[in-house]
């Protein structure tokens, strides 16, 4: 009977250490990693999305403002250098969390509320949000809206989550009536203008450089009324990563004072 009730309490403390261990294992699989995790493994993974600004194949050969920076930055970098693609931004988020990206290397305006989840880098660009719509040659003779009064009652689709939601509700308070937000979890900025271009849609919002890259190829885009003032974006690591911001802000600013820098940010903001 002894024996039994040894056996029985070896067995118990090997399954509660056990679950000790796998929980603990679990726990730092899935924790943000910080420089010295990272510098330790060797690898630092940057996770962008993919479109005509940020990262695009063009002729079997990648190209794009985030991805040219990226390479630029691996002149700085004493670590080997992983690129994914994901272009739903709160699965970038989490991985981030998890610890399965450490930098979100994509264009994200600096906002009161996403900087209450991400740490933000040194800026890397200036942009502004427009109102993306069809010219009057494609609309049936009517006329694109060139008033914030006239979006009463209209719906503008962004995607999922989109940072530009918080500016279309402050702009739904300025004008003093509803301006309805339609989030797509589909679709990125980029394929909601075309959508809007292929009469799916009437209105989305997006960048201007987005807007600006579509309407090169599709004329019946009409991307000339501002939602938003010019804001800044950057670069983004999770909270509990501050030795890495130190390190991949030190590393922008020397990539910013490069002249490489200036061609790279010309080509694709001027």
């Amino acid at each position: 009977m002894a024996n039994k009730k040894t056996l029985v309490f070896i067995i118990a403390v090997i399954l509660i250490v056990s679950g000790i261990v796998f929980f603990t294992v679990k726990s730092l699989e899935s924790s943000p990693r910080d420089y010295p995790q990272i510098e330790k493994s060797g690898v630092i993974n940057f996770v962008t999305d993919y479109n005509s600004i940020g990262y695009y194949v063009s002729d079997d050969t990648i190209a794009g403002f985030n991805y040219e920076l990226i390479q630029l930055l691996k002149s700085y970098i004493p670590l080997n250098v992983e690129v994914y693609l994901e272009s739903n931004l709160d699965k970038c988020i989490e991985g981030l969390k998890s610890g399965k990206y450490d930098v979100l290397a994509r264009n994200i305006p600096v906002t009161s509320e996403l900087r209450d989840t991400l740490s933000f880098t040194e800026p890397i660009a200036q942009n502004r949000q427009v109102l993306v719509q069809r010219k009057k040659d494609y609309n049936n003779g009517v006329e694109p809206i060139r008033s914030h009064l006239n979006l009463a009652k209209k719906e503008l689709y962004v995607p999922l989550n989109s940072p530009a939601i918080l500016r279309i509700r402050n702009l739904s308070h300025e004008i003093g009536d509803t301006i309805f937000i339609k989030e797509d979890e589909n679709y990125n900025s980029e394929q909601l203008a075309m959508l809007v271009a292929t009469k799916n849609i009437d209105y989305a919002v997006c960048d201007a450089k987005i807007a600006a890259s579509v309407a090169k190829s599709l004329p019946e885009i009409d991307y000339s009324t501002l939602i938003g003032f010019t804001h800044i974006e950057a670069w983004a690591v999770s909270e509990e990563s501050p030795l890495l911001l130190d390190s991949i802000n030190s590393w922008i600013k020397k990539v910013k004072n490069s002249p490489q820098y200036i061609v790279i940010y010309k080509k694709y903001y001027e």
